[in-house]
């Protein structure tokens, strides 16, 4: 792991505890989250959340003008400082690490030293803008937010940098067996080192590193901002997520949608008071988590688990089989492409990952249903959705927006070793081992220690195992590469569950 613009949100997130504080995922955005800022989220998935899209626009943008509207005030100055040291292991092959017989080490060190300003906009202030008037000529997201295309929300809180250090340093190590360090220029070697260097890249000031939003509901001509978490206020009629619309789990649980509460999707994916279910209809459990319909006595389920005629079942997104079940079913779809159009879909994704603007301009052609002129791979994958060569009954759009909502979820860096693992064919090996992680943990709120079974470390040797060990470390694992031990974490589910996801829809890629 290393000192990156997204793990230093990330981390500041982590830190500040803040309740419904999110980090920004990519420095080349960061400018994009500012206070009144309005983002989109389209819900594919029940085991992830989509990730918080900004349209471009300004809540002030597309109100009545020359009317009174609230400054944004700083609210807090908050000075952070995180240093990580760590001994790092390298040049090693499974057995070794299996064995625990890795004496091949160096130690990093790479942290932060910035200081934040929290400018926010308090509830009493956006108060005044509470009904007020949209502009006659709406702008296109509103009109596919009346369609129900996704959810709405406004910056109201954002953490700026004004100071700034990020850190990096290889200090010394210790090499036996002429192992290659990376980040030096030692190449082969062995024996005892030292070298002290440090680096420093900082972020510029005012780049926004998190930020807090509120939910915007639009009726008719005016628009409303939602203060608090347990706010209700009618909704237009919506589309359910992929998951939902497409796999009930079971005939019984049939799911009905209701306009009579804002619906937002951010779920509590393990939580002790979740959504309940009564006669296969979903009713309000947690504020936001599902539709409020009128419940039947016939069956129910809250909380822990679902009672059904006299049975306790998993609530349905902590079983991993649901999981399981829902990633097959666009794998089968995947499945049903062309081989030419898989090969090209795999190929330029490939290519876009090195930059996580290419996927989010692409997943904004794909939700506002433009196919309109894109340079580079998403211009050559929205190229195949005018071909006629897609059959009629598969909805490639809807497959390519779950595909890259998934790999949305990653950060950066997982982008990046995903790219590096696509090019070595490593993604079948990978996603077994991400499966062995996932399954017999998934329900489980508290921390468990597990063992990575070595016959599924054993196909990934040398470059592949340090590859596969960083991607689930940046998910939230603690990993060391001399060590299959590690513990998991309640905060590694999400991210795990959408490099799953990712993995299965690449693997079915690349083997068209």
């Amino acid at each position: 792991m290393s000192c990156s613009f997204d793990w230093v949100c990330k981390d500041v997130v982590k830190r500040l505890k803040g309740k419904d504080l999110r980090p920004v995922k990519s420095r080349s955005d960061a400018r994009k989250f500012c206070n009144f800022a309005i983002l989109q989220k389209t819900p594919q998935s029940l085991f992830w959340k989509s990730e918080d899209t900004p349209v471009d626009y300004s809540l002030l943008q597309i109100l009545e003008p020359n009317l009174p509207v609230p400054e944004a005030e700083v609210l807090d100055t908050i000075p952070l400082k995180h240093i990580v040291y760590q001994k790092v292991t390298a040049g090693a092959g499974v057995n070794a690490i299996v064995e625990g017989k890795v004496n091949t080490e160096y130690i990093q060190s790479y942290g932060y030293d910035i200081e934040l300003q929290c400018i926010g906009i308090p509830n009493s202030k956006l108060e005044i803008l509470q009904n007020r008037k949209l502009l006659e000529k709406e702008p296109s997201f509103v009109k596919d937010y009346r369609m129900g295309r996704y959810s709405l929300y406004v910056v109201t809180e954002v953490f700026e940098v004004t100071k700034c250090e990020m850190k990096e340093s290889i200090i010394s190590g210790s090499i036996a067996g002429g192992a290659t360090i990376p980040q030096t220029d030692m190449g082969q070697t062995q024996g005892n080192w030292e070298r002290k260097t440090t680096d420093s890249v900082p972020i510029q000031e005012g780049t926004v590193v998190a930020y807090k939003k509120k939910r915007l509901v639009i009726e008719n001509d005016t628009c409303a901002i939602l203060l608090f978490d347990n706010a209700k206020k009618k909704n237009f009629l919506g589309v359910l997520p992929r998951m939902l619309r497409g796999s009930a789990p079971s005939d019984k649980d049939e799911v009905f949608y209701c306009a009579s509460t804002v619906i937002d999707w951010d779920i509590n994916y393990i939580s002790p008071i979740g959504e309940c279910v009564f006669g296969g209809v979903v009713v309000e459990g947690n504020p936001g988590d599902a539709p409020v319909v009128n419940p039947s006595p016939v069956s129910g389920s809250c909380g822990m688990g679902k009672v059904m005629e006299g049975r306790i079942e998993e609530p349905y997104h902590q079983d991993f089989k649901h999981l399981q079940n829902e990633v097959s079913q666009i794998t089968q779809e995947l499945a049903m492409l062309s081989k030419d159009v898989q090969e090209i879909v795999f190929s330029n994704l490939q290519r876009m990952l090195s930059n996580r603007k290419n996927p989010n301009d692409l997943i904004s052609m794909l939700e506002m249903d433009q196919l309109g002129h894109m340079d580079g791979p998403g211009g050559a994958i929205l190229d195949q959705l005018r071909q006629d060569s897609i059959p009629p009954w598969i909805d490639f759009r809807n497959l390519l927006l779950y595909l890259l909502q998934a790999l949305m979820v990653l950060n950066e860096t997982q982008l990046s070793l995903l790219a590096q693992s696509m090019e070595k064919r490593l993604l079948l090996h990978q996603r077994e081992l991400v499966k062995s992680i996932l399954q017999p943990n998934f329900k489980y709120p508290w921390n468990i220690p597990f063992t990575l079974q070595p016959q599924l470390l054993a196909p990934l040797q040398d470059e592949g195992l340090t590859i596969t060990y960083k991607l689930l470390k940046e998910c939230g694992l603690e990993m060391e590469l001399n060590n299959p031990r590690s513990t998991w974490d309640l905060e590694a589910k999400m991210p795990l569950s959408a490099l799953y996801g990712s993995l299965s829809f690449l693997q079915q890629l690349v083997e068209a």
